[in-house]
């Protein structure tokens, strides 16, 4: 059942139980937000997508109240846009750095993102770095809290879609700090090392390690994304490969994927480097009479394997045959692997190494 309220003088529909953000936003108007991820519960923190509502005392946040029948929103008043460029200068000023690299994550930006649409460049307002940086002898995620706004997308996300609770936040006020049990090693926690943190995080705080290897080489957003499917297993993730100059740098997961919308396990998200790694075979090998491999042509490859294969096939019957497929495979090389075992063969002998 849809409802009809008003936003900014435009009549909308909406749905029972939609907040005011979640109307707004499903018809393209912007308010803009730090600690909102859709696939989060609304958490209220920020407080950058207040907006105005009549008979309401003071500004509410759009992501935590509902929309009401008849409601008039005002989203970008002149007072809420100061309310906002304060909020964001005092963001700011404990901060260390706004303008990170677009290698940290998925959502590193955000914050600068908003900074330049306020024109925001500096900020009068003095503060003091409240995060402290760890030090992880983990490959994957780098936790620079000094650029940390206490949001807590990367512990609700961990906690809510993830189900690990790996990290939480401890102490209060200027002290509080994301951490995790005992303030110890990410290794030493609950984390899969599934990155969802990282993609989540509007400011850069938490960071994928192994893109930012290519920092140097790529200037901003000089990267290109492909949009593909994570070959390791058969749930069909949707993730965006990121490239320059034909060479992986990095995996972002896709937010839309409808299959795994925004999350990934630790090989999805930074298991790439077998395909550019200097000990991938490039070409065939061939074992020849004194036991030692020889570099091969495909067509002498193949006939050797198919040789093999009616070989077997003829000695053993079709039980005789099983057949393995890579879990860093294209799909398209599974479906026909599978074709060639069952239709090929006339058995069901056939297995993935991602099966589990």
């Amino acid at each position: 059942m849809s409802d009809k309220l008003q936003i900014d003088g435009i009549e909308v529909s909406f749905l029972e139980g939609e907040t005011v953000l979640e109307v707004a936003q499903r018809h393209q108007i912007d308010i803009p937000t730090l600690c909102y991820d859709p696939r989060l519960e609304p958490f209220g923190g920020c407080r950058l997508c207040i907006v105005e509502m009549e008979g309401a005392r003071n500004p509410v946040a759009s992501c935590t109240t509902k929309a009401a029948s008849d409601a008039v929103i005002r989203t970008s008043t002149g007072t809420i846009e100061t309310y906002r460029k304060t909020l964001l200068e005092m963001v700011m000023s404990e901060n260390r750095e706004v303008d990170v690299h677009p290698l940290r994550g998925y959502a590193s930006r955000e914050l600068a993102y908003l900074c330049d649409k306020y024109e925001i460049k500096g900020t009068e307002i003095e503060g003091t770095i409240s995060g402290t940086s760890k030090t992880d002898d983990n490959p994957f995620i780098l936790r620079d809290y000094e650029l940390c706004i206490s949001c807590y997308r990367c512990v609700r996300v961990c906690a809510e879609q993830e189900g690990d609770h790996a990290i939480n936040v401890m102490n209060r006020g200027f002290q509080t700090q994301i951490t995790t049990e005992f303030d110890g090693l990410l290794k030493d926690s609950a984390c899969t090392f599934c990155g969802q943190c990282i993609q989540t995080c509007p400011t850069g705080a938490l960071a994928d390690k192994k893109a930012l290897r290519a920092v140097d080489e790529v200037t901003d957003d000089l990267f290109d994304k492909t949009r593909t499917i994570c070959p390791y297993c058969g749930v069909g993730c949707s993730v965006d490969v990121l490239t320059q100059n034909d060479k992986i740098i990095g995996i972002h997961p896709a937010m839309d994927g409808p299959a795994n919308q925004g999350a990934l396990c630790v090989k999805g998200q930074f298991a790439y480097d077998f395909v550019q790694h200097p000990d991938r075979l490039k070409t065939p090998l061939l074992r020849g009479d004194d036991g030692e491999l020889h570099e091969a042509t495909w067509e002498a490859a193949l006939d050797f394997a198919a040789e093999g294969f009616r070989k077997a096939n003829s000695e053993h019957g079709r039980h005789g045959i099983y057949g393995i497929a890579s879990g860093r495979a294209p799909s398209e090389a599974a479906y026909l692997m599978q074709k060639f075992v069952r239709a090929g063969f006339g058995t069901n002998y056939i297995d993935n190494c991602s099966r589990a």
